[in-house]
């Protein structure tokens, strides 16, 4: 079998284990002794492999696939050939991140750079008065600052910067580059390379000389189990805190303003920009680009459209798009109209631009 290098194949682990642990009925009691090592894509799952599918629009990718066995939902059992046995469930697509993860825990976070045998380099540069708990590894070249402290557990990569008075939680991952000044983090946190938490926000007075710096004496609050992508860059609040929520996850190259508050299990794509002082509440999706207006309110599990510019609140529940956001049906009538306009227009000027 073909394998990459860079995430390896588990040594092993029964398909009927995998079912079990995971709460799936397997289609073929026989077949529970088959060893699973890996994931792939149905079109090219090998006799060790899990595959997933959530539509019948993967059906001829079945004719070339030869997995260990097909995750999916009962509509989709029929159509998987009779010799791959079918790990059944009603979301196979959740199931099959569990299992992901089963089989390849080391590629949930990011991983050591350096080669070492756990501890603290000895390239790296750790205040005397930091507290550093039992169990933390820091590579080469990172910097933790006075009074910071890392709890147990906890990975710090290459030249990540952990500022004087930081507080991080146990088993977090901040990758190399990171830099984390004024925050304090919960549990199980992950930082991707490159992501700036922490710096002074964006806030200044305009005066008789120019513009006049507002200070920013504010922190960033993460709680337990956050995920922040790779050159994501967070503001500390003016005054108040700038708090991410547990379990949000956050995609790479997004900016959070200072003192803006963003519920928990939230879900927010990359190039979203977050002006300052805005609350976003739980359960809250934001597409890819959109832009969010401050001083504003998101309610609870709203869903914000890609590239969508939020000029005012949004009520918990609902669905926004556009520019400015309206509620998508909304969005979407307003731009059939403008379609047909334009369609209409083109039908009158069309000898003309021949």
């Amino acid at each position: 079998m073909e394998y990459n290098a860079f995430f390896p194949p588990h040594e092993g682990m029964r398909l009927k284990d995998i079912a079990d642990r995971l709460g799936a009925e397997l289609s073929d009691e026989a077949a529970g002794d088959r060893l699973v090592r890996s994931i792939a894509p149905v079109s090219r799952a090998k006799q060790d492999q899990l595959c997933y599918m959530l539509s019948r629009r993967n059906r001829e990718e079945l004719t070339t696939c030869d997995a260990a066995a097909v995750i999916c939902d009962t509509p989709l059992r029929s159509l998987v050939p009779d010799h791959i046995p079918v790990l059944i469930t009603k979301n196979p697509h959740t199931l099959f991140a569990q299992a992901g993860e089963l089989l390849h825990p080391s590629a949930m976070r990011p991983s050591a750079v350096a080669a070492q045998d756990g501890g603290i380099s000895s390239a790296a540069h750790i205040d005397p008065s930091a507290k550093i708990e039992p169990g933390v590894i820091v590579e080469p070249f990172a910097v933790i600052g006075a009074n910071a402290h890392i709890g147990a557990g906890t990975w710090i990569g290459p030249g990540a910067i952990i500022g004087a008075e930081v507080q991080i939680g146990r088993d977090c991952t901040i990758a190399g580059g990171a830099s984390i000044l004024s925050a304090l983090l919960g549990n199980g946190v992950i930082i991707h390379n490159g992501a700036r938490i922490g710096q002074d926000g964006f806030g200044y007075a305009p005066g008789p000389r120019g513009m006049i710096k507002i200070v920013q004496i504010g922190r960033v609050i993460i709680q337990d189990h956050v995920e922040i992508g790779a050159n994501t860059t967070i503001d500390r609040g003016t005054m108040d805190d700038t708090v991410i929520g547990e379990g949000t996850k956050i995609d790479n190259q997004v900016q959070i303003g200072h003192n803006v508050r963003i519920g928990r299990h939230c879900g927010i794509v990359s190039k979203v920009g977050i002006a300052g002082s805005t609350r976003i509440g739980d359960g809250v999706m934001i597409g890819g680009a959109a832009g969010i207006n401050g001083h504003i309110n998101i309610g609870d599990g709203a869903q914000i459209a890609a590239m969508s510019g939020v000029v005012s609140d949004v009520p918990a529940g609902a669905k926004y798009g556009g520019t400015p956001a309206r509620p998508m049906k909304h969005f979407l009538r307003d731009m059939a109209d403008i379609l047909a306009r334009a369609e209409d227009r083109d039908k009158k000027t069309g000898d003309k631009n021949v």
